[in-house]
């Protein structure tokens, strides 16, 4: 018998979706090696020096389920700092308070710090027998063909050379990993930048009846300060801390006119005045001054298709029209593949879910973690090509999908939320819900079923869009895109019906009083 040796993978990027790939490789029995260019975050020099620029992470039950899948003692871990909230908190510009449910069964999306969740990961991924991590080590290059990649060791500024089977990218919307992989695949890349930046505040505690910290907003809640062309939001921190961390969103061109420390406080109280109450003048200003303005950037790799011609050696088999894959030997994940706006809180969400899927197509392809020694140079793997060009082809409808929703709900949030027409149209779709929907689909049920298949394929009953994308992991974002399309033109047709019926009542009810008149 001949001798095997266990595949080696390398993943870049030592962010919440890169740990998650390494959780996953590695139970899987390969030998994983992460390299992160950044410092190791759960350092006291790193959490010091962290610029604020996070937006705050609102998990919901696909990024749940996919840690779940993956790693169960990862998700027991970080739930404990997680804070459940329940819906959106509308603020309004005279300061009420209206509180709109995001699920009729009372299912909660959970605020929790990015660090947190990355710690927390990080803590897993160290623990790991075949996991080795390397902070301080940069990509340059990549050889696809000799499975080679050069590390810049930061430190030493020493380059090293690092031998894989299996080159996974997670490195982020400017991924390195994703300009070296369109070297070898004719993969179109569109990368669009918003009119809007964000910036991010902190609410502080407040102090209870004996001093001790207490929230100033309900945490129960998303709270949101739509302003039809931007808006402000504030999700809280975990319970020992009290706070919360706020993002203002706004125009370019509306932020560089408030460069003036008066200007600034003038317009913020104008339009955020409990905001400006609970976050103080001195705060405001200081992150103001401090924080850095970040642009929202959305990414989407798509493929360029050939027009016909098939006339290309072995290798090309497996590229096709798939774009997130090259041959068995380097995959994109997460933001390296398709950064999108935060405004549906599931680009983590769906970062995670990617791994997942990825999990579940090595399962179904019966991927090994080791190979035959001596193997030819350039002998490509059939069995991970296949999962790979297969995870390439289900995803791509599910990525495009998600950021173009992601997109539409800034409109949403900013907006919409606030005018009869989104209410009257809400209220209506969750009346429909309730109706043909027997009760809530709880995670707990679900992750046994996405332990062994990527998605559902038969969904039945009304479901809102929201509920699909946040609560039902077992639903795809396209399937969901499309279900959603349906049943909005329904729910027009249902409001048209209704606009003619109320007009006809109206039209009936003058005549019949005109008549009457005639007997009198």
């Amino acid at each position: 018998m001949s001798e095997r040796l266990t595949k080696t993978a390398v993943v870049v990027g030592g962010g919440p979706v890169g740990c998650l790939a390494a959780l996953s490789l590695a139970r899987r029995g390969w030998k994983v090696d992460v390299y992160e260019a950044r410092p190791d975050l759960r350092e006291p020099a790193s959490k010091k020096n962290t610029q604020l620029r996070s937006i705050n992470l609102a998990i919901s039950h696909r990024g749940l389920a996919a840690i779940q899948v993956i790693d169960p003692l990862a998700a027991q871990r970080f739930l404990q700092t997680v804070i459940p909230m329940k819906g959106r908190m509308i603020h309004d510009a005279n300061c009420s308070l209206v509180s709109q449910l995001y699920d009729k069964d009372g299912q909660c999306i959970n605020s929790i710090d990015r660090a947190l969740l990355n710690e927390s990961l990080l803590d897993q991924v160290s623990s790991a027998p075949n996991i080795r991590v390397f902070f301080k080590h940069k990509v340059q290059l990549v050889d696809f063909d000799k499975k080679t990649m050069t590390v810049l060791d930061v430190e030493s500024g020493t380059p090293v050379s690092v031998g894989f089977d299996l080159c996974v990218g997670a490195d982020g919307s400017y991924s390195v990993i994703r300009r070296q992989m369109m070297k070898v695949v004719r993969m179109d890349f569109q990368q669009e930048y918003l009119r809007d930046e964000y910036i991010e505040f902190k609410m502080p505690a407040g102090r209870g009846i004996a001093g001790e910290p207490v929230f100033l907003l309900d945490p129960g809640h998303l709270h949101i300060w739509p302003r039809h062309s931007f808006m402000f939001i504030a999700l809280p921190n975990q319970a020992r801390d009290k706070s919360f961390t706020c993002t203002l969103f706004a125009p370019a061109a509306v932020l560089d006119g408030l460069g003036d420390r008066v200007i600034f406080l003038s317009w913020f109280k104008t339009h955020f005045r409990d905001a400006f109450e609970l976050i103080g003048e001195d705060s405001l200003v200081a992150a103001w001054t401090q924080n850095p303005r970040s642009p929202l950037i959305c990414t989407k790799v798509s493929c360029r298709h050939s027009g016909g011609y098939v006339e290309m050696a072995e290798r090309w088999k497996y590229l096709q029209s798939n774009p997130y894959h090259h041959l068995d030997r380097a995959i994109l994940l997460g933001d390296a593949a398709h950064s999108m706006v935060p405004f549906y809180g599931q680009g983590l969400n769906c970062g995670l879910e990617d791994v997942r899927v990825l999990d579940t197509l090595l399962g179904e392809a019966q991927v090994e973690a080791t190979a035959p020694a001596g193997l030819a140079p350039g002998t490509v793997d059939g069995r991970l090509a296949a999962a790979l060009a297969r995870y390439s082809e289900s995803r791509h409808d599910d990525l495009i999908a998600i950021c173009d929703l992601a997109m539409a709900n800034y409109l949403e949030m900013r907006h919409s939320v606030t005018t009869p027409v989104y209410i009257f149209r809400k209220a209506l779709d969750k009346l429909l819900y309730s109706l043909t929907t027997r009760g809530a689909h709880s995670l707990s049920s679900l992750v046994p079923v996405l332990a062994r298949m990527t998605f559902a394929t038969d969904v039945a009953g009304w479901i809102p869009l929201y509920t699909m994308v946040t609560f039902r992991p077992d639903i795809s974002y396209g399937t969901a895109k499309r279900r959603a399309e349906r049943q909005s033109q329904v729910l027009s047709m249902l409001g048209w019906f209704g606009t003619a019926a109320a007009v006809a009542g109206i039209v009936i009810s003058r005549g019949l009083r005109g008549s009457n008149s005639l007997w009198k």
